[in-house]
């Protein structure tokens, strides 16, 4: 059975060959052609809270659907169409151009304008056809959608409203229109008359009722363009000769802009969700990952996140959410299916590397300044996660964390690689739960380490002493039963035998990242992550190409990750390898600028040798939240910049590549502060910092 949480299916193939765009602002999105039409029987609609409350949206002039001619994409939540009445029968030109010009917010707002480019004026029968079935994000991502029994549409004067009963809390969404529309059920029909060299438009509001919470486009503050300016405003500025680079900077600090969503509770809180179409909700893993990244652009991003995942952290034992006392959620989901799903709730707790990258995230925040009144606040959840570590992490007492679902309902493989596939032997075979992943080590290890060191800060010697233990204890038991000493690489996972699972992937990168590995095996993790069987030439593949699993159109299993790259570059670079950290970087930094400057997801993990572009995975979310923040991680990365405020410590060293320099990166947030690196042919300097806080090297 699938729920909601469960699905490992990828959104379906349209196969129009028209393509899609996908317009995003918090948790409200809308996926259509792209002539703009949202066409019933495909995976498009406006989305609010997880529900398409429209599943049809179509333009038509004279009975017949516009012509596309361009999509000109003005921010992350708004696009105008181009396009055309079709030329009558027998004329090979059309002189009536048609824009329209869309927004989305907590509804959508469309305004449709017809330009007559002749010296007649032009008659037009302009007709806007609208379906709703309020189907659940699942069922449409999945093929499954069906229109819900009892979905009435209701003609008014000036436009539709649909209602949908059935549900537990009434589920409405109207559209209403300027001018005066001859309305029926499903339809709103508009007779224009253009004058010479003129133009006529109508504007269209869709306001949507779902959960119980009204949502309506706003103009004020808190409207998108305002939310969006004053975040960019606030995000450092970049100067380069590397046009790429700072596109690629620019798009990533508007995509994570645009993929924020707001809890209504707390409307000064920032949280990023997962991605665009599918993910638009709160991930544990996935939005800590990215907050954690993203700490150069805006350190309230993180602090927002684990306030939000505090909020919501488990407290009771429930196998059906696989809730446990302490553990961090894996996500929380608002419509109708993974309502039921979940037994009436909407959080579902199955992962097992959230609870430790949540104390991980909260150490690094404290590097960074995190004033110490919050740091009080999130300590005690810190402490509780902890406990889940060793209380319902480590299932059998080994020191290490596993994870098997508890019902079958659950997620097969509770990591970031959590397809039904992602964890293989070098055979090909799969891995038999309970499993104790490599890199769910490396995150306990961090988040031991980061215990300690809030606890030296606050004086507490003993709390210090007691994780600086336990970190020494993980890290010595990993590197003697993860390390495969015949093949030079760590292990995947142990199965449920405690076997080693020795395919060769790309979480050892992880492993670098967080510092569990040992320094006399560091060299050889390296070798083999940027080895031809790893390296595609635009990132680290997920999994060797001589692997018995490997597929490079597979979700996890040989497919490039930007985030996955970037993390490993990281690592890389923690243990000195700066020419193999600046290969991954330059690496994945080229393959953005293919991409347009957004990357996304995901990609195929052919080699760049066969194919000079990297190759799109066909489902990929775009933008999706981890992805933006990987060229944010990178540069970081190849400036060597790791803040450690508590011990009055700022370490900056750049190794920036000669083709990014010079390279200029003002108006970076550090606490209080505001700093400006600048790296220049002649060498670097940083300003900004107080006198008390001294710069260091690696």
């Amino acid at each position: 059975m699938t729920t909601a949480w469960t699905s490992g299916a990828a959104p379906p193939v349209t196969g129009n060959g028209n393509g899609s765009t996908t317009l995003v602002e918090g948790s409200t999105f809308c996926q259509s052609s792209i002539d703009g039409d949202i066409i019933p029987g495909r995976p498009h609609g406006l989305f609010v809270s997880d529900t398409r409350v429209l599943s049809g949206w179509q333009l038509h002039l004279d009975g017949t659907p516009v012509e596309p001619l361009s999509t000109i994409d003005g921010a992350p939540y708004a696009a105008t169409f181009v396009g055309r009445v079709r030329p009558h029968s027998g004329l090979a030109d059309s002189t009536v151009l048609v824009l329209r010009r869309r927004q989305v917010g907590a509804g959508m707002r469309e305004q449709v304008v017809l330009r007559n480019l002749a010296d007649e004026t032009a008659v037009l029968t302009v007709a806007v056809l609208v379906e709703a079935d309020f189907a659940d994000l699942f069922e449409v991502k999945e093929g499954r959608a069906r229109t819900h029994h009892g979905v009435e549409a209701a003609a008014g004067s000036d436009g539709l409203t649909f209602l949908c009963p059935g549900a537990e809390q009434c589920q409405t969404v109207t559209v209403t229109a300027d001018g005066e529309p001859d309305v029926v059920p499903r339809q709103l029909t508009f007779h224009a008359m253009v004058p010479p060299r003129g133009e006529w438009s109508v504007s269209l509001v869709v306001q949507a009722a779902v959960g119980g919470v009204t949502g309506h486009e706003e103009h004020d503050e808190k409207s998108p363009e305002c939310r969006l300016h004053a975040w960019r405003m606030a995000t450092p500025q970049i100067t380069t000769g590397a046009s790429g680079l700072v596109t690629t900077l620019a798009t990533s600090a508007s995509d994570l802009g645009a993929l924020q969503i707001h809890d209504p509770r707390h409307s000064e809180r920032r949280v990023v969700a997962a991605g665009a179409p599918w993910f638009m909700a709160l991930f544990g893993r996935d939005s800590l990952l990215t907050s954690w990244m993203a700490l150069p652009l805006d350190q309230r991003l993180a602090l927002g996140t684990l306030q939000t995942l505090a909020d919501h952290q488990g407290v009771k034992v429930d196998p059906l959410t696989e809730e446990q006392p302490g553990r961090i959620l894996h996500e929380v989901r608002l419509g109708r299916a993974a309502a039921l799903a979940l037994g009436g709730g909407s959080a579902y707790y199955g992962t097992a590397d959230a609870t430790p990258l949540f104390v991980g995230l909260l150490g690094e925040l404290h590097r960074w300044g995190l004033p110490p009144a919050e740091l009080a606040s999130l300590l005690p959840v810190a402490d509780r996660a902890l406990a889940w570590i060793r209380d319902f992490g480590d299932r059998d007492g080994d020191g290490f964390v596993e994870y098997q679902r508890a019902t079958d309902r659950g997620l097969l493989n509770q990591g970031w690689k959590d397809s039904f596939d992602g964890v293989n032997f070098a055979d090909g075979r799969m891995a038999e739960p309970p499993i104790a992943l490599a890199e769910v080590q490396a995150y306990v290890y961090a988040a031991y380490t980061a215990r300690a060191e809030i606890a030296v800060a606050s004086g507490d010697q003993r709390t210090a002493a007691e994780y600086r233990r336990k970190a020494a204890e993980l890290k010595a038991a990993f590197n003697e039963r993860f390390w495969l000493p015949e093949r030079g690489w760590f292990a995947l996972a142990l199965d449920a035998e405690k076997r080693p699972v020795d395919s060769l992937t790309s979480n050892m990168g992880h492993c670098l990242w967080c510092g569990i590995v040992d320094d006399d095996k560091a060299g050889a993790v390296a070798e083999h992550l940027l080895s031809p069987p790893m390296w595609s030439g635009f990132g680290i593949r997920t999994l060797a190409d001589t692997m018995g699993a490997y597929n490079p159109m597979s979700y996890h299993n040989g497919s490039v990750w930007p985030h996955d790259s970037a993390i490993a570059a990281a690592g890389l670079m923690r243990y000195g390898f700066v020419a193999e950290a600046q290969q991954v970087a330059m690496g994945v930094l080229d393959a953005a600028r293919r991409f347009g400057g957004r990357l996304p997801e995901l990609f195929c993990g052919f080699d760049r040798v066969e194919f000079p572009s990297p190759v799109p995975y066909p489902t990929s979310c775009s933008p999706q939240a981890w992805a933006a923040a990987a060229p944010i991680l990178l540069t970081r990365t190849l400036l060597r910049f790791q803040p450690d405020l508590p011990s009055g410590k700022v370490m900056v060293a750049p190794v920036v590549p000669d083709r990014l320099v010079p390279l200029k990166i003002e108006n970076l947030p550090l606490a209080e502060y505001r700093l400006c690196i600048d790296v220049r042919e002649d060498g670097w300097d940083v300003q900004g910092l107080p006198e008390h806080l001294v710069v260091t090297g690696p």
